[in-house]
This record gives C-alpha cells, structure tokens and sequence, in this order.
C-alpha cells in the first residue's frame, strides 16, 4: 500500500526508488502503468489522468513504456529473437527484415550478438543475459521512458555494473526518462538524478507521508533522518532490535 505518495518525474530524468522490501516501490511502477488501479489519487502522462483513458488510449500510451521486469519476464517458449521481436509484432506492422534489424541492433545495444543468442530460449540463459535480453525487449519500441524493476538483483558485481552502464547508456540513447527501484546503493549513486526513500506504512506514524527521502545520493548518507542513513549505510541499528522483538 501507498500513503501521501506525490511523485513528478521530469522528462529525461533519472529517478531512483529506494525502501525496503515491502514498502510499495514496486507497486508504484505498476500503478504507473496502470496495472494496477489507485484506490483513491490519481496517475498523470504529460498532465492526463490515466483513469480517464480508454483502453485503446490507454493501449497506445503503454507504447510509450519499457518496463524491465526484477525476473526479466522473458517468455519462455519463446526464443531470444522472438522475446525481443514480440512487441515489435504486437503493435507495429512492418516487414520481418525491418523487425530483425531492430533486434540485431537492440541486442548489440546491450552487448549480446544476435548470431549467437538468436536461437537460445530463456533456460539457456545465465542470469546477466536474462536482463540484458530483457532490456532489449524494453528498448525495441524506443521507448519514453524505461521503467526498471530491481535490475540488479540476483547478479555478481561485475554484471551489476553492466546493468548500471546500460541504465547511463539508455538515458543518453535519446534523453529517456527512468525510474529506478533498487535496493543496490551502487546503482543509486551511479545512475540516480534524485532519490526518493519510502518508507513502510506499518512503522509510519498516522500523520506521516510514506516519503521520508528525497534528494540527491550522497545527500542521504548524510541524512539527519536515521531511518534514511541506516538503510543507504546498511547499518541494523534499531532495526535489529525491532526484529528480536517481533
């Protein structure tokens, strides 16, 4: 669940979302996509309320997203050709040949050669290419703006580092706005323009907004609020305690 949650995200931005688990951040990207519905507030695109869509409105408005899903989500009956192509054959009508090179070049994008991924269904996948695949399946409608669900979770440092030079890169590929959930203080400092902490309604007092962060990265390491430095610091503090006595 989400309280007092008001959230502008400026075009080509970089917004990074940080909280622990359970504090809604993932709910939030799919609020934004309108995959799930608000009770009460409302969702804004360029100032229009998305509840006010119709579905083919709101159908074509979701063209304007890539989202990259924390599992990737890639099909698994389908090949890696085929998972970065789906979308492509969903909405658009064009020639195969067309479609192949949006691919080829989208998977070159993420430092994967079609020649030798084409063929390879998820399984066959390590971890890294799963993301990777997937950021290209996100990318092959150039798209407004990336969403990115914990991208580097489950990965070793080195590929996390790949994921975060791929965030940069994507941003600068035609001033793609993003928004970041993660929990890898790593990629908030590298690619974060602002961060916003959530915090969980269960530990919030009934009068307090679910955000108690917002700023830049290295700001909240210094953050008078302990509830914020402890979490980007990894530090147990209170926390620990909180836990012994649950």
């Amino acid at each position: 669940m989400l309280r007092d949650v008001t959230l502008p995200v400026a075009r080509g931005e970089t917004l990074v979302i940080i909280g622990e688990s359970g504090c809604g951040k993932s709910v939030t990207l799919k609020l934004m996509m309108r995959l799930m519905e608000p009770s009460s507030g409302e969702v804004l695109w360029d100032g229009q309320s998305i509840s006010r869509l119709s579905e083919r409105e709101l159908s074509r408005g979701r063209l304007r997203f890539g989202y990259l899903f924390q599992m990737a989500a890639l099909f698994d009956s389908l090949t890696v050709y085929e998972n970065v192509a789906f979308g492509l054959r969903q909405n658009h009508r064009m020639p195969e040949e067309q479609i192949r090179l949006i691919v080829r070049d989208r998977l070159r994008d993420v430092g994967l050669s079609l020649d030798v991924v084409e063929h390879k269904r998820p399984a066959q996948l390590s971890g890294g290419m799963k993301k990777r695949v997937g950021l290209a399946r996100a990318m092959a409608l150039d798209p407004e703006v990336v969403l990115y669900d914990e991208p580097t979770t489950g990965l070793d440092p080195i590929m996390s580092d790949v994921i975060n030079e791929l965030i940069l890169h994507t941003r600068k590929r035609g001033s793609v706005t993003s928004i970041v959930v993660t929990h890898d203080m790593l990629t908030v400092r590298k690619v974060a323009d602002r961060v916003v902490m959530l915090y969980p309604l269960s530990r919030l007092e009934p009068d307090e907004g679910q955000i108690i962060y917002e700023g830049t990265a290295e700001a909240a390491f210094d953050s008078p609020d302990r509830r914020v430095s402890q979490f980007v610091r990894g530090e147990a503090g209170e926390r620990l305690m909180e836990l012994a006595a649950a």
